[in-house]
């Protein structure tokens, strides 16, 4: 697997699993009909944040993430990042393998620490990923998202020093 810098020519292969994760919203605090054009715009961030994607040897999108500062200012010292991983491609270490690359990214460039602001406390996947890679959770939003199968459910901050 490689993990390289995306381009508006990943775009169309990113699409269909991005939009089939936010239009399922278990995960991600996206409008649910959030059009493709507000969809690229939002996931290919300018720099000096990020996005990339993990490719197989065909050169097949597995999956992507984008990294971002957190906050500007006095709270630009902690980075952010988001993931996607293309379902069909699930359970192959892509979600891991891009964590890592955004840890060292972030890392790399300066940040103190990274904070994952909404994590759904049901995506237990994610959790159980980020809290093996040292992120802990610092607490817990008491039904700040609406999952459409369990109802209101808590989101996690979650951190991890750098």
């Amino acid at each position: 697997m490689l993990i390289r810098e995306a381009t508006t020519e990943d775009w169309p292969a990113i699409w269909p699993f991005f939009h089939r994760i936010v239009a399922a919203g278990e995960t991600f605090t996206y409008p649910l009909g959030l059009s493709e054009t507000d969809g690229r715009d939002m996931w290919l961030v300018a720099p000096p944040n990020r996005t990339v994607v993990a490719v197989d040897d065909g050169g097949t999108v597995l999956g992507t993430a984008k990294m971002n500062r957190n906050h500007m200012g006095n709270g630009s010292h902690i980075a952010s990042a988001s993931y996607m991983v293309d379902p069909a491609h699930a359970g192959r270490g892509v979600g891991r393998a891009l964590c890592t690359y955004t840890i060292d990214w972030a890392r790399a460039a300066g940040y103190r620490a990274m904070q994952f602001n909404a994590v759904v406390e049901t995506n237990v996947h994610a959790v159980k990923l980020y809290r093996s890679l040292g992120f802990e959770v610092l607490g817990t939003l008491p039904e700040g998202f609406l999952h459409p199968a369990h109802g209101y459910v808590g989101v996690h901050i979650m951190h991890r020093a750098l």
